[in-house]
């Protein structure tokens, strides 16, 4: 049931007449069970290094939407243009799933803040990595695409370099459209719904698993 809530988004109300109980029981199953699943994943979770096997990184950030509470300040994403929670992924080459970072951090702060603040960016230390212009200048990120000054066009070798860049960063994105299969983390599943203190328990099961 609890995992249910998760995979599909559905309302406590409506898990409750699937499975049979009230909601009240939901919730109290909800809150009882979620931190303890959580735990026993986190066992589980393999080393960057194992999934990758010696490659590259991908690095992105992806904004996970959720209901726009008055009383909780930098929720709202201007990139996104909803509220949520950023949350920081690597991925392989191929588009396999890697990490997430442990720590979801509010929408309003930038991928080069949230990359270390969530805990990613110590988890893929000395790892080759790539990401896109908004991880310039971040400490631990070695390959990003070449910015274009005000006035100034990008020549020739740079415009080919950051098309084969942008060809290659395209796997990261099926990483995250991966994740994000459990609706809960998903604009079209309807928004985390829950609790912002509750919001890192429920994230802990969206990385990788042995």
């Amino acid at each position: 049931m609890v995992v249910t809530l998760m995979r599909k988004n559905v309302t406590q109300d409506f898990a409750g007449a699937i499975f049979g109980v009230s909601q009240s029981t939901v919730s109290r199953r909800w809150d009882l069970l979620r931190p303890v699943i959580g735990e026993v994943l986190a066992d589980v979770v393999p080393d960057p290094r194992e999934v990758l096997g010696g490659g590259t990184v991908l690095v992105d950030g992806t904004v996970c939407p959720t209901w726009d509470w008055n009383a909780v300040s930098d929720l709202f994403s201007v990139k996104a243009g909803y509220s949520g929670m950023n949350l920081q992924i690597a991925a392989t080459l191929d588009g396999v799933l890697v990490a997430v970072g442990e720590v979801p951090i509010h929408g309003a702060r930038h991928d080069a803040h949230a990359y270390a603040a969530s805990g990613l960016a110590e988890r893929l230390r000395d790892l080759p990595s790539v990401a896109d212009l908004g991880y310039i200048g971040v400490e631990g990120i070695n390959t990003v695409p070449h910015k274009r000054s005000p006035g100034i066009d990008l020549d020739p070798s740079q415009v080919e370099f950051n098309t084969a860049l942008g060809r290659i960063r395209a796997a990261v994105e099926h990483a995250i459209a991966h994740l994000k299969t459990w609706r809960m983390l998903s604009e079209e599943g309807g928004r985390y719904r829950y609790p912002i203190s509750k919001y890192e328990s429920t994230e802990a099961y969206s990385g990788p698993v042995k």
